[in-house]
């Protein structure tokens, strides 16, 4: 180094997109809460927001003295009719008759459209009324919108919040908005309404939901990987053949033809549940389990996903789709899809992660599917039984189990398939699973951002499929029949096969019975 030069020391200015800390963490948060349901008289509210809200009620995340719940839409109701409406999506047991009153009383409600500025000053007016009723300081009250609501209105409630919804928080309270996917349709759409939101709030304050985040075992998945050691020194390609997060469902669209048929099978569940999902069993470990470290390593996964081969995707629409009558009968949109998703790093180069996901198929699951390669010089002959096996079933019967390769009891030296299980309905006798919408209410309170979508997240998974899906929406990748209670397209197990997936005969996992 020359003598003439010398060290010196910058201040490096904050980055919004780094890691970053929560407003105000060090200021208690002492204000009362108001939960305010947008689309309060439509399907996902009564069936899932509001019996998730009662849920933490019950169980004392939400107290009567400090909460207040505002239902929101355009529909003409008196606060009644709702409580009415809400009730029968509650429990029905005599037992907690006292806990659902108690519950709907906390519940007012306010018609309004969603773009005009009167219905939300009324709004702010029964919310500040029921601040002022708790003695909530100004700024320290909370404000949390839930928008059960189509994402094309997503843009003007937001803009309708900020204008004449908001509160101080200077001393501890904030305002917080949670928004439900799909977020756009393609890469340029998803882009879009993120910019439009993103004029309005800043990303702490934007909470963008997938459920399947808060699903018990999901939630289970960096404990599993990063809390035991000997996944350690296996959770890599020198040892796993390949991965499969699969979705099945035994039913068809069931009147949703008309809404599904927009999306498809990909845009409903591969682009965004499975994906999330995938996320979490190939990331490296975080620096912590702080929310910003965790997305980080996510957001690394999806970055490096190599751009998916036409050879390998399978599309497949079971036969009579098309016979409801809401759904186009020229319709190409797919209700099964497979497709293998590769990941370019040092951990996962050559091991194929298959997304599938199909409607009116012959079962009911969510999984995920890890199989490791063959064992070398197989002394005992048993390749052909199958290889080692470790899944995770997210639903239904909850489960985690190893397949692997034991002595048949008795005299003869001979193998079979069994496994090592923890079946939570048979370990966690008596302990009730939270449904995924309570939980992730609750992060929203606590202002944890970990099991929600960030921006760059959400913009690097649809960077994935909109080349896929543009295909699709020209006609350029067509659908192939395939009969309802089927596996699917044949052509589906075939490009199992030449990925490298060896399929299990003679063994079935059955739930131990309590």
């Amino acid at each position: 180094m020359a003598a003439s030069a010398e060290w010196h020391c910058e201040k490096r200015p904050f980055n919004k997109n780094e890691s970053f800390a929560r407003d105000n963490e060090n200021v208690p948060e002492t204000g009362c809460l108001s939960i305010v349901v947008l689309g309060a008289s439509g399907d996902l509210a009564k069936k899932k927001t509001f019996p998730a809200l009662y849920n933490l009620y019950r169980q004392g995340f939400l107290q009567l003295n400090d909460v207040h719940i505002f239902g929101y839409s355009r529909t003409k109701l008196s606060d009644d009719e709702l409580r009415d409406r809400i009730r029968g999506y509650l429990p029905q047991a005599k037992e907690v008759t006292d806990d659902v009153s108690d519950f709907l009383q906390l519940i007012k409600y306010v018609s309004g459209s969603y773009d005009a500025r009167e219905g939300f000053q009324e709004l702010d007016k029964a919310i500040s009324e029921h601040e002022l009723s708790k003695n909530s300081t100004e700024g320290s009250s909370r404000r949390l919108f839930y928008l059960a609501l189509p994402p094309s209105v997503y843009p003007q409630v937001c803009k309708m919040i900020k204008s004449y919804c908001m509160n101080r928080s200077d001393l501890g309270g904030w305002t917080r908005i949670v928004v439900e996917k799909p977020f756009g349709k393609d890469l340029a759409s998803a882009e879009e309404l993120s910019s439009q939101i993103g004029e309005l709030f800043d990303e702490p304050q934007i909470y963008r939901i997938d459920h399947y985040l808060g699903k018990e075992l999901v939630q289970n998945l960096l404990v599993l990987r990063f809390a035991n050691r000997f996944f350690l020194p296996l959770w890599n390609r020198d040892n796993i053949a390949n991965i499969q997060i699969v979705f099945r469902e035994d039913f068809g669209t069931e009147g949703r033809g008309g809404y599904f048929d927009q999306y498809g099978i990909i845009r409903d569940i591969i682009q965004n549940h499975l994906l999330q999902v995938l996320c979490l069993v190939a990331m490296e470990k975080p620096v912590s389990m702080k929310p910003e470290h965790v997305r980080d390593e996510k957001v690394k996964v999806l970055q490096s996903v190599v751009p998916i081969k036409d050879e390998e995707v399978v599309l497949g629409q079971y036969q009579g789709y098309k016979d409801d009558p809401t759904v186009p009968d020229n319709s190409n949109t797919p209700t099964f899809a497979t497709v293998i998703l590769r990941i370019h790093n040092e951990r996962w180069e050559g091991v194929p992660f298959i997304l599938k996901a199909g409607k009116a198929l012959n079962s009911r699951k969510a999984e995920i599917r890890v199989q490791f390669k063959d064992v070398p010089g197989d002394i005992f002959k048993c390749q052909k039984q199958g290889r080692n096996e470790f899944v995770i079933r997210l639903q239904p019967s909850e489960a985690i189990y190893m397949k692997l390769t034991v002595k048949q009891p008795g005299l003869e030296m001979s193998t079979v398939q069994s496994e090592l299980d923890l079946s939570y309905r048979q370990r966690y006798q008596g302990v009730v699973i939270p449904e995924a919408y309570e939980r992730l209410i609750l992060d929203t309170i606590k202002g944890d951002q970990q099991h929600f979508v960030r921006r760059d997240e959400l913009k690097a998974a649809w960077e994935i499929f909109t080349p896929l899906l543009h295909s699709i929406d020209k006609g350029e990748f067509k659908s192939l029949p395939y009969k309802p209670g089927s596996r699917g397209p044949a052509q589906a197990d075939q490009l199992l096969e030449r990925a490298g997936y060896v399929q299990t005969h003679g063994y079935i996992w059955i739930p131990p019975t309590l």
